[in-house]
């Protein structure tokens, strides 16, 4: 086991960054719910570039599961993960709290979301963000860091965070991290373990998909046409089905019918057993 110390509780959690804060030192947090990869590894590797002290909390959320989805089956990886985090040699601190301290018995209040939250992920987990912003909101209150660093492969969620943040007026500034990548593009997820070989091969086909669709939109191609092409070439490439691949515009996630402001492709589609979310900057 790693040297890091690991925080069980809010209350030691917030006796710990006192006297960090009281010397005046920035701090930054970096929510995870384990199971680390190079992606959460640079996520890391940014919130030390912005504060004096870093922050990382492994949690796996069960707000954010339904009760046919794979919370039970999701890796739990501590000790490895604090190994990797110890690495790094910039992490401060590690929050791993057990489910009754985030979520004690009788606790009853939870956070309603709109605006990005609205469709995409919504349309296939609709429980999904309202479990996700209660739990980011208990994390930033509890720990109330000056950074909170989110990676951009969960864009509609980095999206989703970022208005919760302003609409409690809570004092963190949200910060995006861009998403890190395998050699032939595969976004790196946790969920990726789950695939055979085969799959891998296919889930490959991913990100390549998206970057075609991207170069259509900026040559002027009609974009309602493109999304459906880019479905039917997921499914071409053995992909079982495909949720969406959406154009959005990349601050509103409001549907566009031109690339006459910054926007975002973003897409869900499974494998087998394996769901997996990609989304690009056009």
């Amino acid at each position: 086991m790693s040297t890091l110390q690991i925080t069980p509780s809010i209350s030691q959690l917030r006796r710990q960054l006192t006297p960090w804060r009281d010397e005046g030192e920035q701090v930054a947090l970096v929510p995870t719910m384990g199971a680390l990869h190079q992606g959460h590894l640079s996520l890391v590797r940014q919130a030390s570039a912005m504060a004096q002290r870093v922050v990382v909390s492994i949690f796996v959320n069960p707000a954010q599961f339904a009760p046919h989805e794979d919370f039970a089956a999701y890796p739990r990886t501590l000790k490895s993960d604090c190994d990797k985090l110890a690495d790094t040699g910039v992490v401060d601190l590690i929050f791993s709290p057990p489910p009754e301290e985030m979520y004690p018995p009788g606790f009853a209040t939870g956070l309603t979301v709109g605006g990005p939250a609205l469709g995409l992920e919504t349309d296939f987990r609709p429980h999904f963000f309202g479990g996700v912003a209660t739990v980011v909101a208990k994390l930033l209150i509890a720990a109330m860091p000056h950074v909170a660093i989110f990676g951009e492969k969960d864009y509609q969620q980095l999206l989703v965070i970022r208005r919760m943040a302003r609409d409690l007026g809570l004092a963190t500034e949200i910060i995006g991290a861009p998403i890190v990548r395998e050699p032939d593009g595969l976004a790196l997820s946790s969920r990726n373990v789950y695939l055979s070989s085969n799959e891998r091969m296919i889930a490959g086909t991913l990100n390549k998909i998206l970057a075609d669709a991207c170069n259509q939109v900026r040559a002027c191609g009609p974009i309602a046409e493109i999304e459906k092409q880019s479905t039917n070439a997921l499914l071409s490439a053995g992909f079982d089905s495909v949720d969406y691949v959406a154009i959005r515009d990349a601050q509103t996630l409001a549907p566009i019918e031109a690339l006459e402001q910054p926007a975002r492709i973003l897409a869900a589609a499974k494998i087998g057993r394996t769901r997996l979310i990609d989304n690009m900057s056009i």
